[in-house]
């Protein structure tokens, strides 16, 4: 019965470790990531090891969506950057940090 126990458990931590993880809004809202002018996230203060993997999943997620628009579009990728940049600024929520002539300010 014990073993039993205890490979459900194990079983329903290897499942369930993605619960665990930190998503962006958490991230934002603790002010460990902000939005740049360039279109990606970057980390507000020294990043852990998981916001630093946060970061790069959603970077390299948003830069395939940048280049798929800038190629459908025959636009350069950096026209598209600053211009997800800009809306992703203005879409951050009071309180989140935005990075605006290099330095972070709290929007």
């Amino acid at each position: 019965m014990t073993k039993i126990i205890t490979i459900c458990i194990t079983s329903l931590l290897l499942f369930c470790h993605t619960a665990f993880a930190m998503d962006l809004q958490v991230a934002k809202n603790q002010g460990l990531v902000g939005e740049t002018t360039t279109g990606y996230l970057a980390a507000v203060k020294a990043p852990s090891a998981e916001v630093q993997a946060l970061i790069k999943d959603i970077n390299g997620k948003r830069k395939a969506h940048y280049l798929k628009i800038a190629q459908k579009n025959n636009t350069p990728l950096a026209t598209i950057e600053s211009m997800a940049g800009t809306t992703a600024m203005k879409k951050s929520k009071p309180g989140h940090y935005i990075k605006q002539g290099g330095k972070w300010q709290k929007k």
